[in-house]
């Protein structure tokens, strides 16, 4: 499902085939309902054909694959034999998180200040010109805050924006109404307002 070497996920798509998609092309993240060991998201996400799919995706895959969990094998031309990288990739990220370095980070707005994050915490991706619309919920306060962000802030683990530009509002707590007024702010055109406006 994931391959940590290339940082993308494969997905079937009915016009082509199988695809792979980094994070950045998910459109919407939705923790389904039932299992929990591992926890199955539904993920919309936007294929190479023009189209969105749906697929499904593990916990596992999405937030810790990217670290290198899944098992990343390669074909070592000093040994002359498949290996792995994943004890190297864990070693490393865990090095990283014990020096207080997160693969992920957002800064919520009601709490005025970043926080860590995993994927699994997404909500909404909406491309821009040169940026992403992210709707997070934060693991804290479990309100959702949007920020605007690099394509490699999300793609890449360890990766942060220098600046990570905020939209000013606080959503509503429940769920399924921040979820549709985020979708409805998006189509409305305020979303792209208010981004020029934070540009200024």
């Amino acid at each position: 499902m994931y391959d940590a070497l290339t940082g993308h996920y494969t997905f079937s798509c009915p016009a082509v085939g199988h695809v792979q998609v980094r994070l950045s092309a998910f459109r919407s993240l939705e923790r389904l309902p039932g299992a929990s060991h591992p926890a199955v998201y539904r993920v919309v996400f936007a294929c190479s054909c023009g189209g969105e799919h749906e697929g499904l995706v593990t916990h596992d895959d999405l937030d810790w694959a990217p670290l290198g969990a899944s098992g990343a094998d390669f074909f070592n031309l000093m040994t002359a034999r498949v290996e792995s990288a994943a004890d190297d990739l864990l070693d490393l990220a865990a090095r990283r998180i014990g020096s207080g370095d997160w693969p992920w980070t957002f800064f919520c707005y009601p709490e005025n200040r970043a926080q860590p994050v995993f994927p699994s915490a997404f909500l909404l991706l909406s491309p821009a010109a040169d940026e992403l619309g992210l709707a997070v919920r934060c693991p804290v306060c479990e309100c959702t805050t949007v920020n605007l962000v690099s394509r490699p802030h999300v793609d890449l683990p360890f990766y942060n924006d220098r600046n990570v530009r905020v939209v000013e509002h606080v959503f509503e707590r429940d769920r399924d109404d921040c979820v549709t007024a985020f979708r409805q702010e998006l189509d409305s055109g305020a979303f792209d307002v208010r981004r020029r406006d934070l540009a200024a």
